[in-house]
């Protein structure tokens, strides 16, 4: 084969490429936020928990920082039942963009990353009332000297709900093929019991009431758009 020839079919292949490329490029937004304020969506009380905001539940976003860029808008509480002093630290963290460069910090990731070592990583679902299905979540222990935090996490990306970081991977390359820019929430949860079954079963109570508070209008940037419906079917 001759150089020129060779030069010829390697162009094309790089054209052919370029072209595919921006075929599959994501070009609408979808958000399932809209124009609301995260902080409106979830109820500061209901029930017997109470609240007030805390500011050191997720790593500085210090102006131009990937945090910054990656969150556009995030919550942090911490609950507390009046009537038998236990207590919830609640962040949501939500991105506009979900993208190769900007995508949800998985807390199996971040944890070590700040020292604490995990254990009991695993999938956990969760049941929600009335049998209107069941949020994909993960609970895991992180441990570093003198904590122990007990978490319940999930992550929505689009209208995805993934429970690893390469299911995370798989669904923003889904949402890519279809041409599609998606947004994402991290939903993290924790208690400082140190019993990890004890504590466990007192955030999944606490996440199934705190969704069931959440206006049905509200539930949808949470939990999707499909469980959402389920939800509205059997509460208000």
């Amino acid at each position: 084969m001759n150089l020129d020839r060779r030069h010829i079919i390697l162009g094309g292949v790089c054209v052919a490429a370029a072209a595919t490329s921006e075929i599959l490029r994501p070009r609408r937004r979808v958000t399932l936020l809209g124009n609301r304020q995260l902080n409106d969506l979830v109820p500061t009380k209901f029930g017997g928990w109470v609240s007030h905001d805390v500011n050191d539940l997720v790593a500085p976003k210090e102006e131009g920082s990937l945090a910054s860029r990656l969150y556009g808008q995030t919550v942090g509480r911490a609950y507390t039942d009046d009537a038998t002093g236990a207590g919830i630290m609640m962040l949501l963290a939500y991105g506009g963009i979900q993208s190769d460069d900007l995508q949800l910090h998985r807390p199996e990731v971040c944890y070590p990353a700040f020292g604490f070592s995990l254990s009991n990583n695993r999938v956990q679902r969760i049941a929600l009332p009335g049998g209107s299905g069941a949020l994909p979540a993960r609970k895991l222990t992180a441990d570093a000297p003198g904590r122990r935090e007990n978490i319940v996490y999930w992550s929505r990306l689009g209208e995805f709900l993934p429970v690893s970081g390469s299911e995370q991977r798989a669904d923003r390359l889904k949402t890519s093929m279809q041409g599609i820019v998606a947004d994402g929430l991290l939903a993290r949860f924790s208690t400082l019991e140190p019993d990890p079954a004890r504590a466990w079963a007192l955030v999944e109570t606490f996440i199934v009431d705190l969704i069931s508070a959440t206006p049905a209008s509200g539930r949808s940037p949470l939990i999707g758009t499909a469980l959402s419906a389920q939800m509205a079917k059997v509460l208000p």
